[in-house]
This record gives C-alpha cells, structure tokens and sequence, in this order.
C-alpha cells in the first residue's frame, strides 16, 4: 500500500458527510500503489514515480509519472471516484457517470454509503488499474473543438456587431470560449441568455476567463 499523505489528512478529518465512505476508498486507491496528493482541495492520486509490485513501470521514460487517475469528492447526495479520463474506461459493470452532458474525459462512480464500496472493491480496483494502463499507454480522450458547439443566438449576435468582442474572444483560450458558450447555452429563455452574454462582455473584452 502506498503511504497516506498527511498534507490530505486534514480533507478526512474534517469530513462530517462521508466520513466512512471516504476512509474506505482512500484506502482501496492507496492499495492500488498510487501517490496521494491534494488538488483543488480533493484528495487526488496520481501515477507513482517509480514501480511498485501493483503497478508495472511504464518503459521507456518518465510520460507516465505523476499523472492524475482518480479522485475523491463528495457531495450533498451521494460521494465518488472521478476518474479523469473515464470515457475510456471499457466501463464493462456499466457503473460509470457522465455528470454533465459537457463533461468529455471524467467520469463517476457514485455511492451512497459504505457497503456499496465494500462490495464492489474488486471492481473499483479493476477500474482503476485500467485508468493506470491507459495512462501508460499515453492514451488521449478525442476533445470536441470550440467550432464544434453551437454558439447561442444572443452571442453571436453581439459576436457579429461588435468586432472587438469577436476578436478577444477568438484570442481565448479554447477551454476559456467553450466555458462561456456552456454557460450562455444553459438557460431556457432567451432573455436570461443576452442577460449573462451582457453580464459577460466585460470579462471577455478584458481577455478574461469566466472564472477567472
């Protein structure tokens, strides 16, 4: 088993919510010889960076070493294993969860109290070996291009009057446009559209992210 790291301690003391799920997958990934780290505030683990018994080096170099696998987080229904490039996981049980219809590469798998995880040990581990392989194998997930989602009505229109807009949003980065074209396209109405195209333009302008 690889080490606990006492830098993540702190996310399972604190943890009220999923205490006992949390503990117990902690230490079902540890088990899988990854490397415990913290990441945006979750205990994230990562391809080690050397071999272990559990996991083969991968040969010819260090491309594999200190790849993010998996990671735990919780929320108010349920708690899971992300794992980052889930959508090329065989996912053979079925178990995997696409949260959004715009999330591309992560994947969940979700429980709901510690007996589901306890059962399913043996193939959470097996997925999460396969997460390992297809790092090694250097594998990618196929990203959509920004000019492969729609753009809303409302922003292309302020897009076509106002070429200054065009031209600092084409300067984004694509992560950074695709950002802004989900949160334009996630309302109904029309009107609550050009509301948040407006309440952007700003930031755009500025050469800004959305959250940024």
């Amino acid at each position: 088993m690889s080490r606990m790291n006492p830098k993540v301690d702190f996310f399972f003391n604190k943890a009220k919510k999923w205490h006992e799920e949390f503990e117990k997958l902690r230490m079902l990934i540890l088990d899988c010889g990854l490397i415990e780290e913290l990441k945006w505030g979750q205990p994230c683990y990562t391809s080690p960076t050397r071999s272990s018994p559990s996991v083969p080096a991968l040969a010819g170099g260090r491309a594999f070493q200190n790849r993010n696998i998996v990671l735990i987080h919780g929320f108010k229904e349920y708690c899971a294993l992300l794992f980052f490039k889930g959508a090329l996981l065989n996912d053979a049980n079925g178990i995997l969860i696409q949260q959004t219809k715009n999330v591309q590469a992560a994947r969940q798998i979700r429980f709901t109290n510690v007996r589901q995880i306890v059962k399913m040990e043996p193939i959470l581990k097996a997925y999460i070996f396969e997460a390992i392989e297809v790092e090694k194998a250097g594998l990618k997930v196929p990203l959509k291009k920004t000019t492969d989602f729609k753009i809303p009505e409302e922003f292309q229109n302020k897009l076509d009057k106002i070429p200054a807009l065009k031209t600092a949003f084409d300067a984004l980065t694509p992560g950074r446009q695709r950002a802004y074209i989900f949160y334009f396209s996630q309302p109904k109405q029309s009107k609550t559209r050009e509301s948040r195209v407006e309440k952007c333009m700003k930031q755009i302008l500025k050469g800004k992210g959305l959250n940024d």
